[in-house]
């Protein structure tokens, strides 16, 4: 880390394009957060499901974005460092970040910030998760499923796509409630943490607002989704804390 930067932001779940409450103002959100980064920023953390449908051909990405792409370009030019974790939503990202400039990372990701450890990554998939959806991650990350549906051309891949991940979230009308000690990824935390050192656990995908603590004294956090609000965690050095972005655009 720069010793003149000292600051790590960490955002998930901001489903950039999802068509459901206010998609344009959720993205106008979105980049008024990455511009409003402090010059002490040395790294951010893009959690999974920033984008709520991306499937990148080898020569076709999806359009739009254009603001938010020269927002992260920008920073990354000003020396933040910024890594990208794929989530449920966006996992079929291969190359383009990467070209970017965004580093990508697979999760559980054990990373070291100001002499503090840190576990990061989506979430989905960590611990012991329903059978059924661990079929339906394996089928997402499957090479040969992933080939096939690449043969798909881009209008009918990315409408059918969208309309999916639309419905999906259409279907879950009450906000999630974290179950604690019952939840897949709070026994996946309790269980790493007892073979690694561990400060701080941070993940997205539960769109649950969470800081609990471990018997380890580790601390684990879920960030909410942005679909209702615009939360992130900053880490200062010495401790993680919440924060939400307000939108000054006109």
């Amino acid at each position: 880390m720069d010793m003149g930067r000292r600051l790590c932001y960490f955002v998930s779940d901001v489903h950039l394009g999802l068509d459901v409450s206010d998609p344009c103002g959720r993205e106008l959100r979105f980049l008024q957060f990455l511009r409003s980064l402090p010059e002490d920023t040395d790294r951010l953390y893009l959690l999974g499901d920033i984008w709520d449908f991306w499937y990148e051909y080898r020569d076709v990405v999806p359009k739009g974005y254009v603001r938010i792409f020269a927002a992260l370009q920008e920073l990354i030019d000003k020396g933040v460092q910024v890594f990208f974790f794929r989530g449920n939503h966006d996992v079929w990202a291969y190359r383009y970040f990467e070209e970017l400039g965004i580093k990508c990372l697979e999760q559980p990701a054990v990373v070291e910030i100001s002499g503090k450890r840190f576990c990061l990554g989506h979430g989905d998939g960590l611990g012991p998760v329903p059978f059924g959806y661990r079929i339906l991650r394996g089928v997402f990350h499957n090479r040969v499923l992933q080939f096939l549906f690449s043969l798909l051309h881009p209008w009918v891949a990315f409408r059918f796509g969208k309309g999916w991940s639309r419905r999906n979230r259409l279907a879950r009308h009450s906000e999630y409630v974290f179950r604690g000690e019952e939840e897949p990824l709070y026994k996946f935390a309790d269980a790493f943490s007892r073979e690694h050192q561990i400060d701080f656990f941070i993940f997205g995908h539960y769109h649950a607002d969470v800081n609990m603590k471990l018997p380890s004294g580790a601390e684990l956090h879920v960030l909410k989704d942005w679909i209702g609000g615009s939360p992130y965690l900053y880490f200062d050095g010495i401790s993680v804390t919440g924060g939400s972005s307000q939108n000054s655009e006109k």
